[in-house]
């Protein structure tokens, strides 16, 4: 694309780290939701300097860091993907619920579907493998 911002994917480490994004400081969130996005060809830097000027901040405030947030080298083009994680689906559904309601939210989600460059959305809740281990 040539102009704007320019995102690779890396994990963010220190108070970006899945433990540290727990509600349980210390302790391994038990859920992560991962989201998938597929934007129009060429539409993708532009949909996440949209998303880093106007939603971001707000996302985070009520989210917290994600854990990933990254963009597709390799497999299905044109997509993104950010993992957020949960201490169970109640914390979840009690953050996104608090984060619906924020009218800075309702304001980026207008300017998102204005601008027409995602094009689908694809969600999964995952549960940490038994013998995965919190990097620290």
């Amino acid at each position: 694309e040539g102009r704007g911002l320019h995102f690779r994917c890396r994990v963010m480490p220190g108070r970006n780290s899945i433990a540290a994004n727990s509600p349980r400081k210390g302790s391994p969130p038990v859920i992560f939701d991962h989201r998938t996005y597929t934007c129009r060809p060429g539409t993708v830097n532009r949909q996440l300097e949209l998303y880093y000027q106007h939603g971001y901040a707000t996302q985070t405030k009520h989210l917290g860091e994600p854990v990933l947030y990254g963009v597709t080298e390799t497999g299905p083009i044109n997509t993104y993907i950010h993992v957020w994680a949960y201490e169970d689906a109640a914390d979840r559904a009690k953050r996104r619920a608090a984060m619906q309601a924020d009218p800075d939210w309702h304001a980026f989600m207008a300017k998102s579907s204005e601008a027409g460059y995602l094009l689908s959305q694809e969600n999964r809740i995952l549960e940490a493998a038994p013998f995965f281990k919190v990097r620290r």
